[in-house]
């Protein structure tokens, strides 16, 4: 989930003088020693009654249902409570960690755990807000087999050195309504003349919400010639040359748009629901079972089919991590080890709960296991089950901000 350099900034100064106060008392007391992740029989014992504050995104009702449900494990099998602390913007809760370290707050943070990747994690890691490693210390963070899988120890070309704890995996995936439309666009350069036959019909999240900056990132890949740049530092290209193509095309594009481009949809959500209205007939998700679910639940008609782009679709694995001045950093690291469990992972992908994919290898796992991930017949709606081989990485997180910024100066203003 994108940081807003414009929210980081609000939330620094509103938060900055509410942490001092909190931080001098912090400081009269003596410093807690961190848990040793490796002693993991301690770990547990010692996160016995603790609270674990969860800072995640909560704009969607599937989403918070899945936290409900592991909170309600969490109290049942290791007497941890945990609480949701919902965020519409994962940038507010990186400035707070932040602002708690320049007001000395080194021990008592505010924060336990938060759902993170990308940009996030490059900023908290460069400012040393992140406590660990702990993660391959986990026990059940082998059954990731990492070797075999490495965007599990990668987040968005960074490795992730132990400070990040997968727990889910995500892919652009289009859907639109077979009702309406028989054949859906297969690239990006097929979709401007779609828009024009279909006017209204698509959109995407207005910039900064992580699901359209995705949008900005997969039409980029696509469109420019300068593809390799993205893999590197923004700084390290020149960013109008490679950029350029990508701007050309949207301002081609956004007449052809719902509200021909002067509005756009708040999130992915968002984008559900207009689907559900019937005010779009094509939508993409990051989450591939996104519309399976939505029809299961009666959001979207059952002549609903998931899709992706003929040359692949932008993916990646999204993380745990634990801030460095958390106070409950045991009861943060068995929660993180129980996300990556096969009951909680199996839970998770499960169409009736959230549809999120699993970062297991389930081939490796236990029979039993194994078991647990079954799925008796595939929706109508979803993908086949070899359709995401095709991913496309992440480009450097320094390119989201550069992206967000940029389309904010140009199509901001509305």
């Amino acid at each position: 989930m994108p940081i807003n350099r414009n929210s980081l900034r609000v939330a620094l100064s509103t938060t900055l003088a509410t942490t001092i106060s909190t931080a001098m008392l912090a400081l009269a007391l003596p410093a807690m020693a961190n848990p040793d992740p490796s002693d993991w029989q301690n770990v547990v014992a010692d996160a016995e009654g603790q609270t674990v504050y969860w800072n995640a995104w909560g704009g969607d009702t599937r989403t918070n249902r899945y936290i409900d449900w592991v909170a309600q494990q969490m109290q049942a099998q290791f007497g941890i409570e945990v609480e949701h602390v919902k965020l519409d913007d994962t940038g507010s809760a990186v400035a707070r960690v932040l602002a708690e370290k320049q007001a000395g707050n080194h021990d008592d943070g505010s924060i336990d755990l938060i759902w993170i990747n990308g940009e996030n994690f490059a900023a908290m890691r460069e400012s040393d807000l992140l406590f660990g490693p702990f993660a391959e210390a986990l026990p059940n963070f082998g059954l990731t087999n990492a070797t075999e899988n490495p965007e599990v120890v990668t987040d968005f070309t960074l490795p992730t050195e132990g400070y990040e704890s997968p727990w889910g995996k995500a892919q652009i995936t289009f859907y639109y309504d077979s009702a309406q439309t028989e054949t859906p666009p297969q690239d990006m350069q097929a979709l401007l003349p779609w828009a024009e036959a279909n006017p209204g019909q698509f959109s995407y999240p207005r910039i900064p919400d992580f699901t359209g900056s995705t949008f900005l990132k997969q039409a980029l890949i696509e469109l420019t010639d300068r593809d390799e740049a993205l893999y590197q530092p923004v700084s390290e290209s020149d960013f109008d040359a490679v950029t350029a193509p990508l701007w050309a095309y949207l301002d081609a594009l956004h007449p052809h748009l719902w509200r021909s481009g002067r509005t756009f949809p708040d999130s992915g959500p968002h984008l559900r629901t207009l689907m559900s209205d019937g005010e779009l007939s094509l939508a993409f998700s990051f989450y591939p079972t996104d519309a399976a679910v939505a029809v299961m639940e009666y959001e979207l008609p059952e002549s609903v089919r998931s899709y992706v782009l003929a040359g692949g679709t932008l993916g990646n694995v999204h993380f745990v991590a634990i801030p460095y001045n958390s106070p409950h950093k045991a009861g943060a690291m068995v929660l993180a080890d129980f996300l990556l469990s096969p009951q909680a992972q199996a839970e998770k992908q499960s169409l009736a709960m959230w549809g999120d994919r699993s970062v297991l290898d389930i081939d490796q796992l236990e029979a039993a296991d194994q078991a647990l991930f079954e799925q008796s017949d595939r929706h109508p709606s979803e993908l086949a089950a070899d359709a995401l081989s095709n991913t496309l990485p992440e480009p450097h997180p320094s390119w989201m901000t550069a992206l967000q910024d940029a389309w904010l100066e140009r199509y901001g203003v509305n």
